[in-house]
């Protein structure tokens, strides 16, 4: 058995992406007995019969049991108490390493669930996100006289959705600061570019998608990206499973085994009926879920910031190091929707424990050889830091500089990158961009609001780990 991913998106965005399932924003609920009665008022108070068919359904559309210890409930997303979403309780005790759940492949959504007339012409043209959500859009249109329906009809809607692409500009605003502004944009870029693909083919079927907008696709795109997972049948959503919701220090996953051809989820601890029972979707930052997912983590362990350095364009050397670090694969960003320059991004990670983190993980070796070639004064120190990689494991300047005074210079430059940004963290979050008065008496705007609050305080918080670690090793350099 293993875990299936998807490797990067069709976006071209900017961190490692897997397709995971999505928070749910509207509560669906369902009631059944239990024989012990502390244990069935516990869960019948999450429980309520609303959508108490959609399991049997399931089950009868499989011809198989999907789960025999778990039932759809509703609850309070996060510490938003205002913000109901699905998710799944257990009905009985279940102990680690139990299975919670099994989906067969022949009940998950997947492209060629579309009709063949419509996946032909799609399956060379777009991606395999794009066909889904083409999928999705035809079975809305069926309405009832879907075979779907049941599920089709429990997807959140737009109002209920809160990935940054949902964002008015306004809302943007407030989080302009972090590298996750710019990352929407490009995604609501390319979803418009998907659309305008895939509109001529769609216009040959009016019947079943007459009226379709950008809009609906977007929504459409939204639900696939922020739903579904990757098999052998390309990328799929799982009804029933997608209604578990996230928890970072989770151990458990939604597996793909191919030979038996389901999805399935095992029990990373033991829990008591009533319990809701979470998954991990990834080690996602804050930028990651928010972007993708809709929702953020008030203390995210894997929060990231994006760091630029670039060469001087008034640096006397400019050509040879541009020329050393493209030899030597320096991490160049180069975005193919951008015609602008080329950008040298890097990743910083949180510092744990500044005096005991003596190689400061979290802080890239890329981004410290980048800022040490930078400080290079001559075309000889730049062919000793060749000399050094040739000699050893072939990557430039990965090593502390010999000379003391130019590495205290290069991780001064660093420091100097990252204090200013800290500045500008900080007034961003003292002074965000305000949203419409309008909005801010509404509960999503709130969300929003705390939301952006979560984004720029984890990043911040990685940039002062950061600056403390570089300050303690430039303090050692003088210690000597």
């Amino acid at each position: 058995m293993v875990v299936v991913a998807v490797s990067t998106k069709s976006t071209g965005t900017w961190r490692p992406f897997l397709l995971r399932p999505f928070r749910r924003l509207r509560c669906c609920q369902t009631s059944f007995s239990f024989s012990s009665t502390a244990s069935s008022a516990k869960v019948s108070s999450y429980l309520d019969e609303d959508c108490g068919e959609f399991l049997p359904w399931l089950e009868r559309k499989a011809g198989t049991e999907i789960s025999s210890v778990l039932r759809i409930g509703k609850s309070a997303c996060g510490r938003f108490e205002s913000w109901e979403c699905r998710a799944l309780y257990t009905s009985k005790s279940v102990q680690a390493g139990d299975c919670l759940l099994r989906v067969p492949y022949k009940v998950q959504l997947a492209p060629d669930n579309l009709p063949s007339e419509i996946f032909s012409l799609l399956r060379d043209e777009v991606s395999n996100i794009t066909m889904v959500a083409v999928l999705l859009l035809y079975e809305q249109k069926l309405n009832q006289k879907s075979e779907w329906a049941l599920y089709v009809s429990s997807l959140p809607r737009p109002s209920e959705m809160h990935n940054t692409i949902f964002w008015s500009d306004d809302e943007l605003e407030m989080i302009r600061q972090s590298s996750v502004y710019e990352e929407t944009i490009k995604q609501r870029n390319v979803i418009e570019k998907e659309f305008l693909a895939i509109k001529p083919i769609l216009d040959r079927f009016p019947k079943h998608f007459q009226d379709v907008t950008l809009k609906d696709f977007r929504h459409a795109y939204a639900l696939v990206t922020s739903r579904a997972w990757e098999s052998t049948r390309g990328v799929s959503m799982i009804p029933f499973a997608d209604f578990l919701n996230h928890d970072g220090r989770s151990e458990s996953y939604v597996l793909s085994d191919e030979g038996k051809q389901v999805s399935e989820v095992i029990a990373d601890r033991d829990h008591g009926p009533g319990d809701q029972v979470q998954i991990r979707y990834g080690k996602f930052s804050n930028g990651t879920l928010l972007l993708d997912f809709g929702f953020t983590e008030p203390y995210n362990i894997y929060d990231q910031v994006q760091v630029e350095l670039n060469i001087p364009h008034d640096d006397n050397l400019r050509e040879m190091k541009s020329e050393l670090l493209h030899r030597y694969r320096a991490p160049v960003i180069k975005d193919v929707s951008d015609p602008g320059p080329v950008k040298n991004f890097f990743t910083i990670k949180e510092v744990k424990s500044v005096s005991a983190n003596r190689k400061g993980r979290g802080i890239p070796q890329s981004f410290r050889a980048f800022a040490r070639v930078l400080c290079s004064k001559s075309p000889q120190e730049l062919k000793d830091l060749v000399m050094e990689a040739e000699q050893n494991d072939g990557r430039l300047a990965r090593r502390p500089l010999e000379n003391r005074s130019r590495e205290m210079e290069a991780h001064q430059l660093m420091l100097s990158k990252i204090t200013q940004l800290i500045k500008e963290y900080d007034a961003s979050i003292k002074y965000p961009g305000k949203p419409p008065i309008s909005c801010c008496i509404t509960k999503k705007c709130a969300l929003r609001m705390q939301m952006a609050r979560d984004l720029l305080d984890g990043e911040l918080r990685v940039l002062k780990s950061a600056s403390a670690w570089l300050k303690y090793y430039c303090a050692s350099l003088v210690e000597g």
